[in-house]
């Protein structure tokens, strides 16, 4: 096997990621084409487009971020160590006499070395920080897309398809009246919970922040979750 064809199968393919949620969307909307369903579609579509496509854009950016924040890094230091050089040349040559004049300059100096530090911190975390704002706001569209998903198949009771179910004057038309319908409309929630996990997972494919890969995680672990619930409901659907 060529190196080209074992990368392929380590990291997920946007472009494949994408195409797959296309595909769904449009089973989707053959089964169920004037559902609230369709438009969670859609709106899972944009997304994936979105990540997919921000991906280079957002490395190229974040690369020239990058390479600034060291240049400017670097002439911080430079001009930190050319003020203390000529303030160290100026006190030898021009400086008190006595010790304990020394310590007001010594302090001054160590002042400045801190606070070149300080700028120095700021700017070599800038790149990181500014990668982590914008993939967080992209994971907390995620995050919410799923709660939609689980919304959309939380009035979906297999017990309304029972023989000895009985309706209240607050039931809810939920418009699925065979067991066939309601696994389809189910399972198509589950494959998009499924998906919302991958696309969440593309978001930190080139990222090593910590704080990015736990929520990732939390979104696989929720969409995990809300999926398992789902199929214990088609597992209790009639004729299963």
């Amino acid at each position: 096997m060529t190196d080209t064809a074992t990368h392929r199968y380590q990291r997920l393919n946007a472009a494949n990621v994408v195409e797959t949620t296309r595909t769904l969307q449009r089973r989707i909307a053959a089964r169920f084409p004037d559902r609230g369903l369709r438009q969670v579609a859609d709106q899972l579509i944009s997304v994936a487009e979105q990540v997919a496509g921000s991906a280079t854009t957002a490395r190229l950016r974040l690369r020239r971020i990058r390479v600034g924040s060291r240049l400017l890094s670097l002439v911080v230091v430079l001009v930190t160590v050319a003020a203390l050089g000529l303030t160290l040349r100026d006190a030898v040559s021009n400086g008190p006499e006595r010790s304990f004049e020394w310590l007001p300059l010594i302090e001054s100096m160590v002042n400045d070395i801190v606070f070149a530090a300080i700028a120095v911190y700021f700017l070599y975390a800038l790149p990181n920080r500014i990668e982590r704002s914008y993939l967080l706001g992209q994971l907390h569209r995620l995050r919410s897309l799923a709660h939609i998903v689980d919304m959309h198949q939380l009035t979906k009771d297999p017990e309304r398809l029972r023989p000895d179910f009985r309706s209240t004057p607050q039931t809810i038309d939920i418009e699925l009246s065979t067991a066939q319908s309601m696994e389809n409309y189910l399972d198509y929630c589950s494959e998009m919970l499924s998906l919302l996990g991958k696309i969440a997972a593309l978001c930190a494919e080139e990222s090593q922040d910590s704080v990015i890969l736990d929520t990732v995680s939390t979104i696989e672990a929720l969409t995990t979750g809300m999926s398992n619930k789902i199929w214990q409901k088609i597992s209790l659907l009639p004729g299963r």
